[in-house]
C-alpha cells in the first residue's frame, strides 16, 4: 500500500526510475522517522485525533520497529518506496486502523525533512565531536615535535625556517575554525519542519510548537512554504561545512605524501597504514592519505551538486529534492570516516629530526640575516640587497636556535599550545553538553 494510493496501477519502469535508491538510502533514517512519529503521535493525542489507547498503541509498534532496525532485521522494500509507507505499512498490519491514523496532519514532504534534520544534528555533533579529537592530536604531536625545525615552503621552494610544531598546530587551528561554521550549519538545520504538511500548512489545528520542544529542536521552522524551499539550501549549508574540514584534512594529507618521500623524508608512515604493489616488491604506498585527497573532492561535488539541483527550481515542494538526500548522507559518511583515519594516522607518525635539520640549508636564513642589518640601522631594501648578494655568504645558523629565537605571537617560538589547548577543552565540553541533550530529549521521547 503506497501513501499515495489512488486505485490505479503505476508502470513497473516509471516505479523503479521514481523510487530510485530511496528505499536503500532510506535504511538511514528508519529511527529518526520513528521519533518524529511519536513525537508526532503524542501530538496528535494532545489535540484529540488520537485517544491515549491508540496513542500507545503506535508507540509500542513504532519501539518495535526501533528495536528490529537495531537488529538489522527491519526491511525496507522497493514496492514500500520510503521509510515512512514501510512503516506506516507495518503499523496497519500490526495495529489496523489505528495505524491508518499516523499520517493525519503531515505529509511525506515535512516528514522526510524532520528526518533530515534530526539526522543532520546527530551527525554533526559527532563530527564535531571527531573533529576535537583531531585538533587534540595535532596538538599533541606539534608539542611533542615543537624543538624540531623544517624548512617552511613557498611557491614549493625553501623559504623561511619553520618547525614541526608550527605545522602541525596550524591544522588545530584550521579545523578549530570550521567548527565555527558547523555551529552555523548547526543552528540553520536545528529547526523543526514538521506541521508544515507539503508546504502550505495543514487544515486542522495542531501545536508545532509542541513537537518542536519535544524533539529537542532550538525552533519551530515558521514559514511553511519556506520549510520546502530550505530543503537543499540547508543541506548545502551542511554540506559546506564537511567540505571546509575535508579541505583541511586533504591538504594535510597531501603535505604528509610529500614529506614522507624518500627525497624528504621529513615523515615516516608506519608501515601498517601503508599498501603494497602488485608488482614492485619495495613498495609501501601512502593509498590511505591519497583516498582521503579523493574523497575530499566528492564533497565538494556533492555540494555542487545539491546547490546545481535546488538553483533550478520553482517555490515549493519538486521531485528533483529526492536527489539532494543522497549526497548529505554520503558527505557525512567520507567526513566521519576520514576524521577517523587521518586522527589514527597523525597520532602515529614519525618524524625524522635529523633529515628536517639537514634540509634547513642555509639559504632559509637569508631574511633573518637582512633583519640582522635592519637591526643595525640599515633600510630593508638595501638591507634585503645585501643579503641577496650573498646568498652564498650567510653565517651559519643553528638552526634550533633560530626557531626558538622567533617569539612573536604565532611563530615557530611561541606556538600558543596551552591556549590551542583551553579553546579545545572549551569546544568540547560545550559540544558533549549538546550530545546529552540530543541523547535525553531523545531518551524522555522513548520512555
Amino acid at each position: 500500500m503506497k501513501l499515495w494510493e489512488k486505485g490505479y496501477n503505476l508502470d513497473s519502469e516509471i516505479e523503479k526510475f521514481t523510487v530510485g535508491n530511496d528505499f536503500t538510502l532510506d535504511m538511514n533514517l528508519v529511527k529518526y522517522d520513528i521519533y518524529g512519529s511519536i513525537a508526532h503521535a503524542k501530538m496528535l493525542n494532545k489535540i484529540g485525533i488520537l485517544s491515549k489507547k491508540e496513542f500507545l498503541e503506535i508507540k509500542q509498534c513504532l519501539l518495535e520497529i526501533l528495536k528490529l532496525d537495531s537488529e538489522g532485521k527491519f526491511e525496507i522494500k522497493m514496492e514500500d518506496e520510503d521509510v515512512h509507507t514501510a512503516i506506516e505499512n507495518f503499523l496497519i498490519k500490526k495495529i489496523g486502523e489505528t495505524g491508518k491514523k499516523i499520517h493525519t496532519a503531515r505529509s511525506r514532504n515535512d516528514q522526510v525533512l524532520t528526518d533530515i534534520r534530526l539526522h543532520s544534528k546527530q551527525n554533526l555533533l559527532d563530527s564535531k565531536k571527531l573533529i576535537l579529537e583531531l585538533a587534540s592530536v595535532l596538538v599533541d604531536i606539534a608539542e611533542k615535535y615543537k624543538d624540531i625545525p623544517m624548512p617552511g615552503y613557498t611557491h614549493s621552494r625553501k623559504a623561511m625556517p619553520s618547525s614541526v610544531g608550527l605545522y602541525f598546530s596550524s591544522f588545530a587551528e584550521s579545523i578549530l575554525d570550521d567548527l565555527k561554521i558547523f555551529d552555523v550549519a548547526y543552528e540553520l538545520n536545528d529547526q523543526c519542519p514538521l506541521g508544515s504538511g507539503a508546504g502550505y500548512g495543514i487544515p486542522i489545528s495542531i501545536d508545532r510548537q509542541f513537537v518542536s520542544d519535544i524533539l529537542g529542536f532550538k525552533k519551530v521552522q515558521h514559514n511553511s512554504i519556506y520549510v520546502q524551499n530550505s530543503r537543499g539550501k540547508i543541506e548545502s549549508s551542511v554540506i559546506f561545512a564537511l567540505s571546509s574540514v575535508m579541505q583541511n584534512i586533504a591538504r594535510m594529507s597531501n603535505d604528509i605524501i610529500l614529506f614522507s618521500m624518500e627525497e624528504f623524508g621529513f615523515f615516516k608512515l608506519p608501515d601498517k597504514f601503508c599498501t603494497g604493489s602488485s608488482i614492485m616488491p619495495q613498495k609501501k604506498n601512502p593509498d590511505v592519505l591519497e583516498l582521503i585527497r579523493a574523497k575530499s573532492s566528492k564533497v565538494d561535488a556533492n555540494l555542487y551538486l545539491v546547490k546545481s539541483i535546488v538553483s533550478k527550481l520553482q517555490t515549493g515542494y519538486n521531485r528533483d529534492l529526492q536527489i539532494t538526500k543522497e549526497p548529505l548522507i554520503d558527505s557525512f559518511e567520507i567526513t566521519r570516516t576520514a576524521l577517523k583515519i587521518i586522527s589514527k594516522v597523525v597520532s602515529e607518525i614519525d618524524v625524522n629530526k635529523k633529515k628536517c635539520i639537514e634540509a634547513c640549508t642555509k639559504e632559509i636564513f637569508a631574511t633573518e640575516y637582512a633583519y640582522k642589518l635592519v637591526k643595525k640601522g640599515i633600510p630593508f631594501r638595501d638591507a634585503y640587497k645585501k643579503s641577496a648578494e650573498k646568498i652564498d655568504d650567510i653565517p651559519e645558523t643553528n638552526p634550533s636556535d633560530s626557531i626558538a629565537s622567533n617569539k612573536n605571537i604565532g611563530a615557530t617560538g611561541n606556538l600558543g599550545l596551552e591556549k590551542l589547548k583551553r579553546h579545545i577543552k572549551k569546544y568540547y565540553d560545550d559540544t558533549r553538553k549538546e550530545i546529552d541533550n540530543f541523547d535525553s530529549n531523545i531518551k524522555f521521547l522513548l520512555k
